[in-house]
């Protein structure tokens, strides 16, 4: 499956939760958290904000702290050539600034070092939504 299939799969996922938030008879949030999906590095990512340092205002809030993610990109490698799935589990970092229900995130990706490239830290951009 390409890499823009997942992509497509997980931001309709996160579509259905950010829209279906689901409420107790006593008005009481059964789920708290953001969800976010993003671009970096030539392929998408899904993920939640994890631990964080966090500076709250009425009306906003800013996370500086890690990520737990999806990430999906597909391995480009040598004909023949072993490579990794399409979608892998990642830890990144970044800021994460929340207005109201909307979130704008700002991560940094650490690719590892392989055969043919050097390890490096990959920005990236993504778009969520604070339950």
């Amino acid at each position: 499956m390409k890499t823009y299939h997942y992509f497509a799969c997980l931001s309709c996922l996160t579509l259905v939760l950010c829209f279906s938030s689901v409420k107790s008879q006593t008005k009481a949030v059964l789920f708290e958290g953001t969800m976010v999906v993003g671009y970096v590095d030539k392929g998408g990512f899904l993920n939640c904000i994890g631990p964080s340092v966090k500076l709250n205002q009425k009306a906003y809030a800013v996370f500086a702290g890690l990520l737990p993610s999806l990430r999906i990109k597909e391995d480009k490698v040598a004909a023949g050539a072993t490579k990794n799935t399409d979608l892998t589990p990642g830890l990144g970092f970044g800021l994460t600034a929340v207005f109201r229900h909307i979130a704008v995130q700002l991560p940094f990706y650490y690719n590892p070092k392989t055969s043919i490239q050097n390890g490096k830290w990959n920005p990236g951009i993504g778009l969520g939504y604070k339950f």
